[in-house]
């Protein structure tokens, strides 16, 4: 098996989350509740963390979501960043009011000596500060000056803000360079690595909706989590922030990053299937969703060829017209005849293996 050998970055805390060095990359999101409906807000940020989210990002468009941050920071099972653009008063108020980390693109805050209060306001209380590079706010000269080579832009524009931050004593730092173009988000994170020890924060931006985000994000971020670039990810979807955690779980499952619940394995309907693989595939999936172990689950569409293309799934079924198999590592322990008993017996199987695998873990 492939390992992956990650990147050496700097390390830190966000809240109680270890960032860079040898920590797990950890999985972000973002609300999509007005931040000054604290109940909404609070509310979204329990669903998300219970579906894996490790650190929260909201909007913070004006003042009235800053102070909603003093209870939000208090409430929240997780780090909470707050998302600043323009107004550097919103990052001081924000950092006063408890939030782990705060992003900013330096670029829509010009004035240096704003940028010099937020730095020193986050020293003050130990906050994080994500410097966040996005292709669509570019300064205008760098545009120009790399107009067919945006990647470059990127990376010139982070490293300048960060000798900026690095200049005033302030290492606490992340970093983002972000793009829709996947290509070009792509050389951007690969030629800062090659400069810098700060850890970086991946993903594409404005990736798009479910099906097509997903995609493109999972190029884009898993082709730089291979060359063990990243520390933190968020996956950009137009859709609900539960998919996103959903889809940066099965990236870093994917490549072996991170153990983080079971592994859905299925085969596809081919003119060889028995049964309707597509309903049982998600039969099993709605009930793997509720679960923590760390198992790999198969289910096929033939009982003749499953259980050997499955051989490494922990737990399998296999259908048939007349029923099916449940197997286990390759081998079949139990047949039958009925496809709804088929399907409650398998069921049963994989809570009795969730059970057996918590209490290996006690």
């Amino acid at each position: 098996m492939m390992i992956i050998k990650r990147r050496v970055t700097r390390n830190f805390f966000v809240g109680n989350v270890a960032i860079g060095g040898d920590s797990p990359v950890s999985i972000q999101s973002m609300t999509n509740t007005d931040t000054k409906d604290v109940k909404r807000t609070l509310n979204q940020i329990r669903k998300l963390y219970h579906v894996g989210c490790e650190i929260i990002r909201v909007a913070v468009p004006d003042e009235d979501a800053a102070m909603a941050l003093k209870t939000i920071t208090k409430l929240s099972p997780i780090p909470v960043i707050a998302d600043i653009h323009f107004d550097y008063k919103l990052a001081l108020m924000a950092i006063s009011n408890g939030v782990s980390c705060i992003r900013i693109n330096p670029g829509n805050i010009k004035n240096k000596s704003k940028l010099e209060e937020i730095i020193s306001a986050a020293k003050d209380v130990d906050c994080a500060i994500r410097i966040g590079v996005n292709s669509g706010s570019l300064d205008h000269q760098l545009k120009k000056k790399y107009e067919k080579e945006i990647s470059k832009a990127l990376v010139e524009s982070a490293l300048s803000y960060v000798n900026f931050f690095e200049g005033k004593n302030f290492y606490k730092l992340k970093v983002s360079l972000k793009s829709t173009d996947v290509l070009t988000t792509i050389s951007a994170y690969e030629e800062f690595s090659k400069l810098s020890d700060i850890p970086l924060h991946l993903g594409i931006t404005e990736a798009g909706t479910k099906l097509v985000g997903t995609i493109r994000s999972s190029i884009g971020i898993g082709h730089l989590l291979l060359k063990g670039i990243g520390d933190t990810i968020r996956v950009s979807l137009t859709a609900d922030p539960a998919d996103e955690i959903i889809v940066a779980k099965e990236i870093l499952k994917s490549l072996g990053l991170r153990e983080l619940g079971p592994v859905l394995i299925s085969c596809p309907t081919c003119a060889r299937r028995e049964i309707d693989v597509i309903h049982l595939a998600k039969l099993v999936e709605k009930e793997l969703a509720k679960m923590t172990a760390n198992i790999k689950v198969a289910v096929m569409g033939c009982p003749v060829n499953g259980p050997g293309e499955a051989i490494e799934a922990d737990i399998g079924v296999a259908g048939a017209k007349t029923g099916g198999i449940i197997f286990k590592k390759g081998k079949v322990i139990k047949k039958i005849s009925d496809f709804n008993l088929l399907v409650k017996t398998f069921l049963t199987e994989l809570k009795k293996l969730e059970k057996e695998w918590r209490r290996s873990k006690k």
